[in-house]
């Protein structure tokens, strides 16, 4: 028997699931985890602005493997290289920012 504690709602038909499901048998579309993050999308922004060139930002939101690549890039071509990295990081922090927070929960805290 199961408790109907462990019941949970797809997020996109309604359908009622088991909570481990990850999946939809209704609709097929995948569910967001259970483990949540607290990750905010001003806080990321913020990093992104002031010191996105080394890659905080992507570190913040779980993108280890990317701002590692941030970092390296930004160290071996200090000049010119931070400055490109910096630009692109100042508009992921305006995307971050113009994301509506059910996008931003779905893509960075799930």
């Amino acid at each position: 028997m199961v408790d109907n504690n462990s019941k949970k709602f797809c997020y996109k038909c309604g359908n009622e699931l088991f909570e481990e499901a990850e999946v939809c048998p209704k609709c097929g579309v995948r569910q967001p985890s259970l483990k949540k993050e607290n990750r905010s999308k001003v806080g990321a922004a913020l990093f992104a602005f002031f010191l996105g060139g080394l890659g905080i930002h992507k570190f913040y939101l779980g993108k280890s493997k990317v701002g590692i690549i941030y970092l390296v890039i930004s160290l071996l071509t200090f000049g010119i290289g931070l400055v490109i990295l910096w630009l692109v990081s100042f508009i992921e922090g305006i995307i971050y920012l113009s994301m509506s927070d059910d996008a931003f929960n779905l893509k960075y805290n799930n």
